[in-house]
């Protein structure tokens, strides 16, 4: 199994579609990374990745706003086409199977945290993590005074 996490700001609003009488909800999410080049040039380079969320449980959409930071996690596809101009070009893609809301738009105030996995979905004052590897549950210690 191949997994793909990416944290990234979404590029336009999510798109809700019915492909074969179920829903899929369409979004693109760049993650730009900043270094510095061999000569010491601070440098920036974008990856886009086009993001494919299959799930009845559309509640999250009207949260996927252009602007927004994301957390995606799924499975990875590598896809091929041609150009009008008979080129070949190649597109990462992301069959979702988690999505999180991390951010507030245009680096404002985060009003809650939207996860969604499977067919769970809970909107949270402060960020929880989904949970522990060593199945922990998400909310063991955690209480509503945290100092951030």
């Amino acid at each position: 199994m191949i997994k793909l996490q990416v944290i990234g700001n979404l590029g336009k609003d999510c798109m809700v579609n019915m492909v074969n009488g179920k829903n899929v909800i369409n979004f693109s999410v760049a993650h730009t990374e900043r270094y510095r080049d061999s000569t010491g040039v601070q440098k920036e380079k974008t990856t886009w990745v086009e993001c494919a969320y299959w799930t009845d449980r559309t509640a999250i959409a009207p949260y996927l706003k252009k602007g927004q930071q994301v957390f995606t996690e799924g499975t990875p596809e590598i896809r091929t086409f041609t150009r009008n101009d008979g080129t070949s070009g190649s597109s990462l893609s992301l069959r979702v199977q988690y999505v999180q809301l991390v951010g507030g738009r245009d680096g404002g105030e985060n009003p809650g945290v939207q996860q969604t996995q499977g067919s769970a979905v809970s909107q949270q004052n402060a960020y929880v993590p989904a949970g522990d590897p060593m199945g922990m549950p998400a909310d063991a210690g955690l209480g509503d005074d945290l100092p951030f």
